[in-house]
């Protein structure tokens, strides 16, 4: 069984900065989903089991930094320059292959974290 703890949320005004956190136990590709009202859970990033290659969501390309330290068991996503419309409910994720982009193709899932961008 796989556990999944997300931190790191929070309000930050736009153009501002917030890493979040996910413990995972376990060796998997790790992926951050996030969900805004009224809408579907939509892929910001994966990374594969060992690093060494990241996938991302065009609308976060070139603001968002996905990484890993599997000897801390914890996957990261730095989120840089954010939006107002990256404000959501950003979910951490376990699976077979970081090439998924599916919310229905991962397996495992934190409770999710809040992040506000203030316009």
């Amino acid at each position: 069984q796989v556990q999944l703890v997300e931190s790191g949320g929070g309000l930050v005004q736009a153009g501002g900065s917030l890493r979040l956190s996910c413990a995972a136990s376990g060796t998997l590709a790790m992926g951050w989903f996030r969900q805004a009202p009224g809408k579907e859970r939509d892929f910001v990033a994966s990374i594969m089991w060992n690093g060494r290659s990241t996938r991302y969501g065009d609308s976060v390309r070139g603001r968002f930094t996905i990484s890993r330290d599997n000897a801390k068991n914890t996957v990261y996503l730095q989120m840089n320059s954010l939006k107002p419309e990256d404000t959501a409910v950003y979910y951490c994720a376990a699976g077979r292959s970081y090439r998924l982009t599916g919310a229905g193709e991962y397996d495992y899932w934190g409770q999710g974290t809040q992040v506000t961008v203030s316009s």
